[in-house]
């Protein structure tokens, strides 16, 4: 179990019991505090720094920011660390990182996927790589190496779809993989060989049309999604209103939908899910998450949710189902929150607004915010 969590840089969540669906109420953090001077409101104790700005050069390297940043991971290196960030770009997106000092100094940046299409989520491996997925009907995911030492190598057993995000889940050694579309699917790619992701097998959920229940498997016979997509080929696949994030630990895979402000939750010892959050569901006062998008979970079991659109916020989801904001991006209306990640120490969250203050994918800023987040 130690390995594994040194491998999520630990994000594994111990004891995590969710009993869905979360509703809100006084967050770990407490209040929001007034706008940083970067616009954030944070709880008391938190401070932001922006890491780096589409169009500009990152910190004092030479290498010049992507647009468009969404989804993020962040990777052990040493006594310091990696942060990897998607660019949403037509034909020109792909993939870039920044490496980090043991003390948080910037130390360099470079490009590790490039001439990609709408990179928009992905996720991370246990053997550290970055796996960077196009949201484009047939696109697919691409295998990275957030050192930059390796060429990054599409793999199209995984299938060609409107690919979102990604989860490895080493107890299993599957892959889980959202998909983008309003009659979208769950699937689940096994490796013939885990670590090595060349070949293997695609899945998809099956399940009925209730919110909970149990669930299976099923073979895509057509992984290429050609003529016919994949989500189309098994009779009784389980179709969600827009896929985005996805995050495993602890024997549970968490995926959102933004077409319906859900976050589901698939408890995968007894192959049965369930809601863990719905803004329609909220009993009491007003929803504090919509706009649902990239999720990432701290080793304390807290689930963080960023907002595409909302009001600009990243919300916190304890395990005894509390829903709260953790910080709100002030003069961003026109943007979505991306890529959120935590330093494999827990100490560092890294995010980007993805049109920053102008509405524009050239507007992207990447940002850090450090403090006491509960172990």
């Amino acid at each position: 179990m130690g390995a594994t969590a040194a491998a999520f840089g630990g994000t594994l969540m111990q004891g995590a019991a969710y009993a869905a669906p979360a509703q809100p109420g006084a967050g770990p953090y407490g209040a929001l505090g007034a706008a940083d001077a970067n616009g954030i409101q944070l709880p008391s104790g938190f401070t932001s720094r922006v890491i780096a700005r589409s169009g500009q050069k990152v910190g004092s390297t030479s290498y010049t920011w992507h647009n468009a940043p969404d989804g993020g991971a962040c990777f052990a290196d040493g006594t310091g660390w990696i942060y990897v960030s998607n660019s949403e770009i037509s034909t020109t997106g792909g993939a870039s990182a920044v490496k980090f000092s043991s003390t948080g100094a910037i130390t360099g940046a470079y490009r590790i996927l490039g001439n990609t299409n709408r990179n928009c989520a992905g996720g991370k491996t246990p053997w550290n790589t970055w796996l960077s997925c196009e949201e484009v009907d047939t696109g697919y995911v691409y295998e990275t190496d957030p050192w930059g030492v390796n060429a990054a190598v599409r793999r199209p057993a995984m299938g060609r779809f409107n690919h979102e995000a990604a989860a490895a889940d080493p107890v299993r050694e599957v892959i889980y993989l959202t998909e983008d579309k309003s009659d979208g699917c769950f699937y689940r790619f096994v490796p013939a060989t885990w670590g090595d992701l060349s070949s293997g097998t695609l899945q998809v959920m099956k399940a009925g049309t209730a919110t909970s229940g149990s669930f299976t498997w099923a073979d895509v016979p057509d992984p290429d999604g050609s003529p016919t997509y994949t989500r189309r080929q098994v009779s009784g696949a389980k179709t969600f209103n827009g896929g985005e994030g996805c995050h495993y630990a602890n024997d549970t895979v968490w995926f959102t939908t933004k077409g319906d402000n859900r976050l589901w939750q698939l408890n995968l010892a007894d192959n049965t899910y369930e809601l863990a959050y719905d803004d329609s569901l909220v009993t009491s006062g007003t929803a504090p998450l919509t706009g649902v998008d990239n999720v990432t979970g701290s080793s304390s079991g807290d689930l963080f949710v960023a907002e595409d659109g909302g009001n600009m916020e990243i919300c916190v989801i304890t395990p005894d189902d509390v829903v709260a904001p953790f910080l709100r991006i002030n003069g961003q209306s026109g943007s979505e929150i991306c890529g959120p990640a935590f330093s494999p120490d827990g100490k560092r969250l890294y995010f980007s607004s993805q049109r920053g203050t102008t509405g524009s994918s050239s507007g992207g800023i990447t940002y850090e915010v450090t403090g006491p987040f509960r172990a």
